[in-house]
Parts: C-alpha cells; structure tokens; sequence
C-alpha cells in the first residue's frame, strides 16, 4: 500500500465515520416497512407531531426555515424547552409555497409540545398512513429531487399504487456530510 494511500484513509476514515454517527445519534421518525424492492419501500407511519414552517420568499436567505425551527427546538418557545433534534427534516411544496419541518420526538405528546414564540412556526399532527418511498444519496436541488421523485412515480405505477399526496422530502445528515454519504428520501402517500 503507498503511503498516500494510507495517508488518505487516515484523514478521510474519522471524517466518513463522524458523519455516519451523526446521523445515527439522532431520533428518527418512526415507521414499520411492509415492503422492500431495492431502493423502494412501502411504509406504515403512525401520526408524527412536528414544527413546521413556510420557507423562504423572495429575498430570503434560503436558511430561513432551519433557523426558524432550530430556534424553537434550541429554546425559543413558550416554555423555554430545549428540544432534542431528530430526523429527518421534511421538506413539502416548492418555491414560494414550501414548508420545511422539524419532527418532535416520540416522548412529546401533542399537547405537550411548547408553543412557538415565532408566529410562523405551526405544530401540528402527520395524520398516519402508508407511504412509496424511495432512499438516495446526493446533495439536495431541484434536479435531483425532480429525478427521484420521477423514479418513485414510475416504480408506483408498475406497482399499481396509487398516489394520493404530493411528495415530501427527507433529509437526514447535517450539511457538512458528504453528498455521497447523504441519507435522501422522496415519499408518496398511498393506499393500503
């Protein structure tokens, strides 16, 4: 083995593995898999409580929505709770009209999440249900989510799964993990 090898796998081993555990240290919104095809699977969601907030308008910075959130679940509520973070982050709609989310963690009950001091910032309850979903990996943009979602939609059809939802997106990975290491997926609701 050389040595730049070696040197390479020195200093990219800590870097790969530190992203892998960050993404494993938190909770994720939990669901049971009825059906696995490759990178495709049909889900059962409970009803998930989350944070939600509208993105960006015009002229805002396109960390908006995070920081929105982030600030609620780091204290800025009405109970002055710290929240631990969870994934993933969903995101819903596009442009104008998205909304970004932030899942709360199994422990809160609805009623007892704090209440927003942000008035932008609306908790609400995920009604349950079945979900197509499909995971990849890759840095988050228009493109590669148009992709994706046009390959579940395919996948869908050959299953004869009827779509019954625009799509949500979830992130799982801080940003500073590597595109290729990223945890994506697409999500359609459908029928049982």
């Amino acid at each position: 083995m050389s040595l730049w090898l070696i040197l390479t796998l020195f200093v990219l081993a800590p870097i790969l593995g530190g992203c892998l555990i960050s993404r494993a240290g938190y909770e994720s919104a939990p669901y049971k898999i009825v059906r696995t095809d490759g990178k495709f699977e049909l889900r059962d969601y409970p009803a998930i409580t989350v944070v939600e907030t509208p993105m960006k308008s015009p002229g805002q910075d396109s960390d908006n929505g995070f920081m929105r959130l982030f600030h609620f679940i780091s204290g800025d509520n009405a109970a002055k709770q710290k929240i631990s973070m969870t994934t993933p982050v969903f995101l819903t709609g596009s442009g104008t009209n998205s909304t970004m989310a932030f899942v709360m963690p199994a422990k809160l009950a609805p009623g007892e999440v704090p209440k927003p001091a942000d008035p932008g910032l609306v908790v609400r309850e995920l009604p349950p249900g079945r979900f197509a979903v499909l995971r990849y990996s890759g840095g988050r943009n228009q493109r590669q989510e148009t992709n994706q979602l046009a390959r579940l939609k395919t996948w869908m059809a050959a299953q004869s799964l009827p779509l019954l939802s625009k799509p949500i997106y979830g992130y799982f990975d801080p940003p500073w993990t590597p595109t290729f290491l990223r945890r994506n997926e697409v999500m359609l609701r459908t029928a049982n």
